[in-house]
């Protein structure tokens, strides 16, 4: 068994390495949906791969020793890891909510689990006092972004923790833009992490897939159920993927951040340039809370330009930059929130949370920097009106 301290070895070594039936380096692919019994009632390791696939359990094992949870479970879809997260609950049941989360998991509590009894509310969860307010008895969990999606609002998610434990909630966190390279909110009191590993963690847009990771045994046991009831796993080959991934996920992630913190202070100098969110900015609200539980501000930037240019042309101009949903991949990717990512959320409580129509949203990519702020220089001189 491999001898490590230090993450950067762990997302190459960790998990289950390699194959002891082969000495394969790499997990093979296990592209099977059965497995063959031998007698009755033997209990096999592997029956039926929505139960249990060798190549998914590799992945499972890895993520769960990246976060530092007792089990990792691997689902089709970031979505999917979130649906199965929340369905730990049961009607009459409420669940906190960050201020400002993906698009996605409003819609699927205000559109599917609202019909079957799921309640929840939407709070400022940089406010202790805002929390304390929100809680009643029905009230069961509290469901984190930090940094949120797509105002890179900070959560103090170690106070978030205490006030849930104090109550006998659980913490959610979903930490899709910072990884466990970058930060690990089991290790600051949360109960479950949740990832869409369709971003950094796969790293090269080529695979959709989901990731939670608890630290309970008995929590485990649970979501292990659901996964297996529901069946919303994730196949080999996209395991296969995602594992691929996690090896170089250190050295893309040391790129990203080294590009996003560059382009995000030449965006924050910029005349035509009106407001940047990113907390590895020392202006910024979330930088000193971000600082304690963060490595670094990750590599997600959302910005707004002055009322004298138009963000539609900004868009149409990008020469190099690829207007597209996701993020997280090798190639920068630029989206408008109220239109793509959050378009699902209506505009009336867009705005009240903070995500105006004119909010752009960039994921720095591992290409040249010189040649990213050139791309956004030309394009917001064009956007001038």
């Amino acid at each position: 068994m491999a001898e490590y301290k230090k993450i950067e070895s762990a997302l190459i070594h960790g998990g289950i390495f390699g194959d002891e039936l082969t000495h394969s380096v790499n997990v093979p692919i296990y592209q099977t949906s059965t497995y063959q019994q031998f007698e009755l009632g033997a209990g096999p390791r592997w029956e039926y791969s929505r139960t249990g696939n060798p190549t998914r359990a590799a992945l499972e094992a890895l993520i769960a020793e990246l976060e530092g949870g007792t089990a990792g479970f691997a689902f089709g879809s970031g979505m999917a890891a979130i649906t199965a997260v929340l369905s730990l609950f049961t009607s009459g049941d409420r669940v906190i909510i960050s201020s400002n989360v993906y698009g996605g998991t409003y819609r699927v509590l205000d559109k599917v689990f609202k019909q079957f009894g799921l309640g929840y509310g939407i709070v400022d969860t940089t406010d202790p006092a805002a929390i304390e307010a929100a809680i009643a008895p029905e009230v069961v969990a509290i469901l984190v972004e930090s940094p949120a999606n797509p105002l890179m609002t900070v959560t103090d998610l170690k106070l978030v923790a205490q006030i849930a434990r104090a109550h006998g909630m659980l913490t959610i966190v979903d930490n899709t833009f910072m990884t466990p390279y970058l930060q690990r909110p089991l290790e600051l009191g949360a109960d479950i992490i949740v990832h869409s590993a369709t971003k950094y963690l796969g790293g090269h847009s080529d695979v959709v897939a989901g990731l939670a990771v608890v630290k309970d045994g008995a929590l485990a046991e649970r979501l292990g159920f659901i996964q297996n009831a529901t069946g919303g796993v994730l196949g080999p080959f996209d395991a296969f993927l995602l594992i691929r991934g996690i090896k170089t996920l250190a050295v893309r992630m040391d790129r990203h951040v080294e590009n996003a913190v560059a382009i995000a202070g030449w965006l924050d100098a910029h005349a035509l340039v009106d407001k940047v969110y990113y907390p590895g900015l020392p202006g910024d609200a979330g930088y000193a809370v971000n600082r304690r539980q963060a490595k670094n501000g990750g590599a997600m930037i959302s910005f707004t330009l002055k009322e004298s240019c138009d963000f539609r042309a900004f868009f149409k101009s990008l020469r190099l930059i690829t207007l597209a949903e996701s993020l997280g991949g090798v190639e920068s990717l630029i989206d408008h929130p109220a239109t793509m990512t959050h378009a699902s959320i209506p505009r009336e409580l867009r705005l009240r949370m903070g995500i105006s129509d004119s909010l752009i949203r960039l994921s720095a990519g591992i290409e040249h920097v010189d040649d990213l702020i050139a791309d956004l220089d030309q394009a917001i001189a064009a956007s001038t009106r």
